[in-house]
């Protein structure tokens, strides 16, 4: 792995903070080619600018996702519940509360809290595990599915965009 001089990571640092401007400004994300071609390509390494396509494009997501799922705060821990219960689903496995607490990273009266908001915006559901009672499954429900599909469909659509511009 390429290592960069502190000189290096300030001045990436401070193209990134350009970049959030712009976007800011805009009140849109731009794909991370057309935000690359503003500067001068030529004066930058080849590592920078895929490092900087690639803070862009996470810049482009996060934005994505909050305009996409509304008010609903899905971030850290509790997006990477939703993250476990969509490959889950997709592998028609089932999860316990346990199960996406430590996948998560939180302690299990964390995961909880956090499930309950997931329930209460329509995005998952607790149900009791038939052959162990003491367990409590997550389910994303049809809604929740529904709107993390469209979500990485529009996440597809963005990274192949930005694919084709940065050719």
């Amino acid at each position: 792995m390429q290592q960069f001089s502190n000189q290096e990571i300030a001045d990436l640092k401070s193209r990134v903070d350009q970049i959030q401007d712009l976007l800011a400004s805009r009140g849109e994300a731009l794909p991370a080619a057309a935000v690359r071609r503003a500067g001068n390509p030529a004066d930058e390494a080849p590592a920078k600018v895929a490092l900087l396509d690639q803070v862009s494009f996470s810049i482009q997501m996060r934005r994505m996702r909050r305009s996409h799922f509304g008010s609903a705060e899905l971030s850290g821990p509790t997006w990477d519940m939703m993250l476990d219960l969509m490959l889950a689903s997709t592998h028609g496995r089932a999860l316990s509360a346990s199960d996406l607490a430590t996948g998560a990273g939180v302690p299990l009266s964390s995961g909880l809290r956090m499930i309950s908001a997931l329930e209460r915006l329509g995005l998952a559901q607790r149900s009791i595990d038939e052959r162990d009672r003491r367990r409590t499954i997550v389910r994303l429900t049809e809604t929740g599915t529904e709107r993390m599909a469209s979500y990485f469909e529009k996440i597809g659509a963005a990274w192949q965009n930005s694919r084709t511009l940065a050719a």
